[in-house]
């Protein structure tokens, strides 16, 4: 039996999309899932208008054709219902209390559902680096919130092994739904 301990490293991507600038963006190297997060994005303003569409065309090709994306509104001044997107339209949804502030939910034809953690556009370059880092390691297993809640530039993120997720992240990566309590 061959045991593989080693994963590929996440794919990175700054390409530039048709006359928009380089999309900056972290992917889970293929393979099993596992964790919240498929990676991450760190756009260059908080204007869906003028950051989707670089972004969906740079993962129609690798997810197939991006159909609806939601957002929570909090970090997000303007949410347009749809947003032309190089040939086709990508609906543009939003949720207050169920989504993560820092969560875009995209979902596509071909792959289904995916979530990325959003970097704020005025991180810093190395903070940005480190989250996108965290949010492609399968081993770390936070919401976005609190990956955002772990990093800043004076206190950098530990090493993998240094979380230990509560049990309801555990639960929630693994398909199972947690009651809220309160």
């Amino acid at each position: 039996m061959t045991v593989i301990t080693e994963r590929p490293p996440p794919t990175t991507l700054t390409v530039r999309a048709s006359g928009h600038p380089a999309v900056r963006l972290s992917l889970k190297p293929p393979g099993p899932q596992c964790g919240l997060l498929d990676g991450a994005w760190w756009p260059r303003s908080r204007d869906l208008t003028r950051e989707l569409p670089a972004l969906a065309a740079m993962l129609d090709p690798l997810w197939g054709r991006i159909t609806r994306v939601a957002v929570n509104p909090t970090y997000w001044p303007v949410i347009p219902r749809k947003v032309p997107v190089h040939g086709h339209t990508v609906k543009v949804g939003w949720f207050a209390d169920e989504q993560d502030p820092h969560q875009l939910l995209l979902l596509s034809y071909r792959v289904g559902r995916w979530d990325l953690l959003v970097i704020p556009p005025e991180t810093g370059a190395a903070a940005a680096a480190r989250l996108m880092a965290a949010a492609c390691d399968p081993r770390i297993v936070l919401t976005s919130s609190t990956l955002m809640a772990t990093e800043s530039d004076t206190h950098p993120l530990a090493p993998a092994e240094a979380y230990a997720p509560s049990r309801a992240e555990v639960w929630e990566s693994e398909g199972g739904a947690m009651a809220a309590h309160g």
